[in-house]
């Protein structure tokens, strides 16, 4: 596969070509490794597909996966707590988890255990690879990296997209990298407030 796009938000692609060279150039190993044409084993049962072949979604994060497996990105969670009150919410925010709870539950107020996880981090910097809807992709964006950012455990978080050149022999509702961008830009300059790489691919 090869990249055709890529933008950078808050300077995250001028951060890693500084302070972490070595990492983007995984990266573009990586997705220049994944062979597209062994992906595509979906057999489409949609009438307006003009191909019955389709690239598969999961082969595609099977690929991406082996490959960042070999160059030890590996999966990462956050824990933390939350409650149904907002100001304590605000309160226990950046506290450790076990700190919030602590506070959450000595006001008089249930905590709730929750989490987020992100597929592959190495040296604080997270990757996501998504083959997925529509509404994936907003979470990536604004809670995942955005959370393991806030926490301090990431600089920088990478958003790997196919192109619609490419979305177009997917599956109906798959996200794709310029209607992404889109959303994004249209936030504003500083939203969601975490550096980022959005990343087009196709094969």
């Amino acid at each position: 596969m090869k990249i055709v796009e890529k933008y950078s938000h808050l300077n995250g692609l001028e951060y890693l070509l500084v302070h972490k060279p070595e990492l983007w150039n995984e990266i573009e190993h990586v997705i220049q490794t994944v062979d597209a044409e062994k992906c595509k084993t979906k057999i489409s049962k949609e009438k307006p597909k003009k191909v019955t072949l389709l690239y598969s979604p999961v082969e595609m994060n099977k690929s991406f996966k082996k490959e960042l497996t070999e160059y030890h990105w590996e999966e990462s969670r956050i824990s933390y707590w939350v409650t149904g009150d907002e100001k304590l919410i605000r309160k226990t925010l950046t506290l450790p988890p076990d700190m919030q709870k602590q506070e959450i539950e000595a006001q008089g107020e249930t905590a709730i255990r929750s989490y987020n996880q992100t597929d592959f981090v190495k040296d604080r910097v997270a990757v996501e690879v998504q083959f997925g809807k529509y509404s994936f992709v907003a979470y990536d964006l604004f809670v995942k990296h955005l959370a393991f950012y806030i926490g301090d455990r990431i600089d920088v978080g990478i958003e790997i997209l196919p192109v619609k050149k490419m979305q177009e022999q997917m599956s109906s509702g798959i996200s794709y990298y310029e209607g992404e961008l889109y959303n994004v830009v249209r936030q504003g300059r500083g939203i969601p407030a975490v550096p980022l790489v959005m990343i087009g691919i196709e094969p």
